[in-house]
């Protein structure tokens, strides 16, 4: 169990470095007029994400939930491969890419990275949704991965509209 706790950490640790990152970059996007969107739903984003790092530890401590590898083991390759696509996409849209929705006036659309893909709209997205299903099912924690998966599901929804609406006003 203490393996999977210091898992979650290394995640929460990651969670802190993006928020690094997307501070720096708000500034970066604030500076050159950057419009911010959507800040009705962000808080429930933040309550939703740090809900799911708890939500993993205490279903495994508090329902004993027990490791079974052949489950576990794939599970923690996909949060790993989810951390790959997530960074890939950070480094990808620069001082573009935030936890909010920030646009920058007049600049292009990125178009490199996996956003090179135009079936793949939003790769972050999909690194989030592996993430949350994977890392509460590598130690067993099936509630924790239902309930974020359902509610990450209808809050991308929300946020993908914010995004594109701030998008299609940023280049109309």
């Amino acid at each position: 169990m203490y393996w999977y706790f210091a898992l979650v950490g290394l995640v929460a640790l990651e969670r802190g470095a993006e928020l690094v990152v997307a501070r720096r970059n708000f500034a970066w996007s604030l500076a050159r007029g950057g419009v911010v969107s959507g800040r009705r739903h962000y808080p429930p984003m933040v309550v939703l994400h740090v809900g799911l790092l708890a939500a993993c530890v205490l279903e495994v401590w508090l329902g004993d939930r027990p490791f079974v590898p052949w489950l576990g083991g794939p599970m923690v390759a996909l949060v790993l491969a989810a951390q790959v696509l997530r960074w890939w996409c950070i480094t990808a849209l620069g001082p573009h890419w935030n936890t909010q929705v920030v646009v920058v006036p007049g600049l292009s659309p990125v178009r490199s990275g996996p956003y090179r893909w135009s079936r793949l709209r939003h790769p972050n997205y999909v690194a989030v949704a592996v993430e949350g299903l994977a890392l509460p099912l590598a130690h067993g924690a099936w509630v924790t991965a239902l309930v974020f998966t359902g509610l990450n599901a209808a809050l991308m929804v929300v946020r993908i509209r914010c995004e594109s609406a701030a998008l299609s006003a940023a280049t109309a």
